[in-house]
């Protein structure tokens, strides 16, 4: 079995044209487009409102008298405090850590120069080339899982890939857990809608790992938003108390459409996203010092006349190297962007946005990208060719960011110089059959070839293309190996659980 599913791994490996590694350690400089003056701006209209304005912590009794307790202002649910406490409180966050996979060769370093890519996250509806737009399910979600296990450039499964519809929501994320835990061995992430869920996610993360490991190491995460604008309601402060009292991983993301849930300026926006997320992040950290944390910043622009959010636009891939800076000044891991687009389709839109949109997130250095592969239709829907097709791009931008401009002797080729004369061709010289197999990236979904044989293979377009390599990628699938014990004893968890658990469609 552990042969077979290798197998399996190394054939996915090589049909994406990549050498696996399980997350991109960055060597290209960041793009940091703040000046100093800039920079003191807005520190200083984040330290405003954190300290003049305040931030909400709603319904969670609990989280005011913590704050209380350690000194803060509290206003109602309004909590306000000093900003410099507030930035000694985040220093305590690692600049980097690592969240442990179930096969340690898949463990992913979060910060300082890392970056690690994974899927789109909470759409209802899925959609491909055959079958076309239809609610997510338990079938679809487990065809995402494991398409996201073979793909080696996808360092990190995410959680919610679709919304699994035929699974009653209070009991859907024991399914989802399970498929993460039993068809893939790449890290992933845990429920956070209910308190419940996210023990429920924190308890199977233990049968998996053991109670020793889990205690040192960072083996699962819980992904919140917060309320914007200026709200942190108690979906996020207790899933916190679940995750980080146990030493795991929260990262904890503003998603501020700029003119409704932020002001319209995307400098103001930028501040309140820092604001937010640090208020969070203290929070956490008075909770345990020192447990893993990653800011996080979703912010959109929007249509002025429809309401409808908008993608891949100037505005967000600008606040994409502020936050950047920003998260870098703060000492704290940074989670933003993705492969983002309005468009219902992968057609010239959906390209253009998500290129822009990871281009940008690619560049201001953000250490874990969720949404990265999968996105159609402003995040409400999951493309199976668009997850393809994105995570083929990913490799391009993995090949950027780790290798750069190599100006090695080899690179600057003067041996090939001195066997091609002028005029002549460098095809078969020996440097070019020394390099020709790692010189380029070869994204596979392209086709390069002349018309005749674009027609002669039948005309398909990009789309058609990746419908057949989701077919491909499925048929070669075999589930990692698991320990027999720890598969039953997680069967057994979700089996009581759900007995325990009456149905709840809402």
């Amino acid at each position: 079995m552990a042969r077979r599913a290798r197998a399996a791994r190394n054939r996915a490996d090589a049909a994406a044209g990549v050498a696996a590694s399980p997350y991109v350690r960055r060597s290209l400089p960041f793009f940091d487009v703040l000046d100093g003056e800039q920079i003191e701006k807005l520190e200083a209209q984040v330290d405003w409102i954190i300290q003049d304005v305040g931030i909400a912590f709603r319904d969670d009794p609990e989280a005011l008298e913590l704050w209380r307790s350690e000194g803060a202002k509290i206003d109602g649910d309004i909590v306000r405090a000093p900003s410099d406490w507030i930035r000694a409180l985040c220093a305590k966050a690692p600049r980097e850590f690592t969240q442990l996979a179930r096969n340690r060769a898949r463990s992913v370093t979060i910060g300082g120069t890392n970056q690690v890519f994974a899927p789109i996250y909470g759409a209802p509806f899925v959609r491909d080339l055959e079958k076309g737009r239809r609610y997510g399910d338990m079938d679809a979600f487990r065809e995402l899982v494991r398409l996201t296990y073979l793909h080696p450039n996808l360092h990190h499964s995410g959680f919610v890939t679709c919304e699994p519809c035929d699974v009653p929501v209070s009991k859907r994320h024991l399914d989802m857990l399970m498929a993460h835990m039993t068809l893939s061995d790449k890290p992933h992430l845990g429920a956070i809608t209910e308190m419940s869920r996210a023990q429920d996610s924190v308890d199977m993360a233990e049968i998996v790992f053991g109670r020793a490991v889990m205690d040192e190491n960072c083996v699962i995460m819980g992904n919140v938003n917060t309320n914007s604008p200026l709200l942190v309601d108690k979906v996020v402060t207790e899933a916190a108390r679940v995750y980080s009292t146990r030493g795991q991983g929260m990262i904890v993301v503003p998603f501020i459409l700029s003119g409704a849930m932020g002001p319209v300026s995307t400098a103001a926006s930028v501040a309140q996203a820092m604001a937010e997320a640090m208020m969070v992040c203290a929070y956490v950290q008075l909770l345990r010092p020192g447990a893993p944390f990653v800011l996080g910043n979703f912010l959109s622009s929007m249509s002025l006349k429809s309401g409808a959010p908008t993608f891949g636009m100037p505005e967000p891939v600008v606040s994409n190297y502020a936050i950047g800076q920003l998260a870098r000044r703060a000492g704290l891991p940074l989670r933003c962007g993705g492969s983002l687009t309005a468009s219902k389709i992968e057609d010239a839109q959906a390209a253009y946005e998500s290129a822009d949109s990871m281009h940008s997130t690619m560049l201001a250095g953000a250490n874990f990208v969720l949404h990265s592969a999968g996105w159609l239709e402003g995040g409400l829907c999951t493309g199976f060719e668009k997850l393809i097709m994105d995570a083929d791009r990913l490799g391009g931008y993995q090949k950027v960011l780790t290798q750069g401009l190599d100006v090695s002797e080899d690179a600057l080729a003067r041996d090939a110089y001195g066997e091609v004369e002028a005029g002549g061709h460098f095809l078969g010289c020996g440097h070019t059959m020394r390099n020709y197999q790692t010189a380029f990236y070869e994204p596979k979904l392209s086709d390069s070839e002349n018309v005749e044989s674009w027609e002669e293979a039948g005309s398909q377009d990009m789309r058609v293309r990746a419908n057949a390599r989701v077919k491909d990628m499925l048929a070669q699938y075999e589930p990692p190996p698991m320990e027999e014990a720890t598969r039953e004893a997680l069967e057994a968890y979700v089996a009581k659980r759900k007995e325990e658990l009456p149905d709840a469609w809402y």
